[in-house]
């Protein structure tokens, strides 16, 4: 059973909180939305389950109309920020309510809760009480009262933003067997970009109230369309051009950002957008920038910059460095076992021409030689 939002609207005291947003959610598919804090994320959610009524639009759960359909009639299960356990019920009783509420059987009841807590290594807690359970067991309780009662969409509100960086890990990967093996439709609200990429099939980028982009992950990290979606999932790299020359396979830009000191040309990967004196929004992901000394070779086939290391942190098997290139800053992500720089020390910033990806808001047309945005995609993966 899918979802399909049409033209939703929502207003709180004046505030617009959703703007004629639409999305389409297939039956089975798991999908993300991703934004910042205020975007109206947790307000999709509220609207899609009926416990938040929209100004205007349509609802459709399951291919009718469910604007008219109070929450207990929408077979929707909601696994809300804060876990909403009763905090004077046990474990046992907190997942057993909605199945009661069913009229199902006791000897039914026992036997589906002791399946999925012992699929979660729970089993030994079903007597306690909510304040007696680490965040992540909370965590576990809530899910599995939410899909105990095996209903046809699930919906997440930020289910693992309380909990540990290996608590997340394990059981954003318990959270995606569940949803894998029961086939449950599933809404995820985050703020977090590993989680919706590591999670979502599709992922929904909003921003005041609107979905700016929806792509599956990795499409919409080496592809984004606007500068909002490059900067929220981490491609800060922004760079200002303007078209001066274009040549068979490449173009030639200027690089005018507005604080930068002394502006320079780049060659680039020539695109279907491009024409000779158009200003664009160039990205370029931090994993392709190639940091070289200064007395080291650079081949003729990059672009160079000359930089200055002011900052740089440990992220896992990365180190990720920020370089003053004259005012404007460039990221890059470069591996530990390759990183032999100081901070304060002079670089060359180094990328190929193919590195520069336009924020055009356009799927790039494929040619007979197949020059495709997909295949930038393909040669990371590979």
């Amino acid at each position: 059973m899918g979802v399909v939002l049409k033209k939703i609207s929502k207003n709180y005291n004046g505030r617009t909180a959703l703007k004629d947003l639409d999305l389409e959610v297939s039956r089975g598919e798991f999908h993300v939305l991703l934004g910042p804090n205020g975007a109206g994320k947790t307000t999709v959610l509220s609207v899609i389950a009926g416990l938040t009524k929209q100004d205007k639009g349509t609802v459709m759960v399951g291919g009718r109309n469910a604007n008219g359909l109070p929450p207990e009639k929408r077979k929707i299960g909601f696994v809300f920020q804060d876990y909403a356990l009763f905090p004077h019920l046990s474990v046992f009783d907190n997942i057993a309510y909605g199945l009661r509420v069913r009229r199902l059987k006791e000897t039914e009841i026992a036997r589906k809760i002791d399946y999925y807590l012992a699929r979660v290594n729970i089993e030994k807690e079903k007597n306690k009480y909510p304040h007696q359970l680490s965040g992540g067991q909370k965590q576990n309780v809530a899910l599995i009262r939410a899909i105990v009662t095996e209903p046809e969409i699930l919906l997440l509100d930020e289910p693992m933003s309380d909990l540990d960086a290996p608590a997340r890990e394990k059981t954003g990967q318990e959270l995606k067997n569940f949803q894998q093996e029961m086939g449950i439709t599933t809404i995820c609200v985050t703020h977090d970009q590993d989680e919706a990429f590591s999670l979502g099939d599709r992922v929904s980028v909003l921003n005041e109230g609107k979905i700016e982009q929806i792509e599956a992950p990795h499409d919409l990290f080496y592809h984004p369309k606007t500068e909002f979606v490059a900067r929220f999932v981490g491609a800060k790299n922004i760079l200002k051009a303007r078209i001066i020359k274009i040549q068979q396979h490449e173009a030639i830009v200027y690089i005018n950002n507005e604080c930068l000191v002394q502006p320079f040309k780049i060659r680039v990967k020539k695109y279907p957008i491009f024409e000779k004196g158009k200003e664009i929004s160039l990205c370029i992901h931090p994993e392709k920038i190639v940091l070289k000394k200064p007395n080291e070779a650079v081949g003729n086939n990059l672009n160079r910059i000359r930089g200055k290391i002011v900052n740089k942190r440990s992220n896992g098997k990365t180190l990720r460095a920020t370089i003053d290139i004259g005012g404007t800053e460039i990221h890059a992500a470069i591996p530990k076992a390759l990183f032999d720089f100081r901070i304060h020390e002079n670089v060359w910033v180094c990328f190929a021409p193919d590195a520069p990806h336009p924020l055009c808001g356009k799927r790039c047309r494929a040619d007979e030689a197949g020059r495709r945005c997909l295949n930038e995609i393909r040669s990371i993966r590979s």
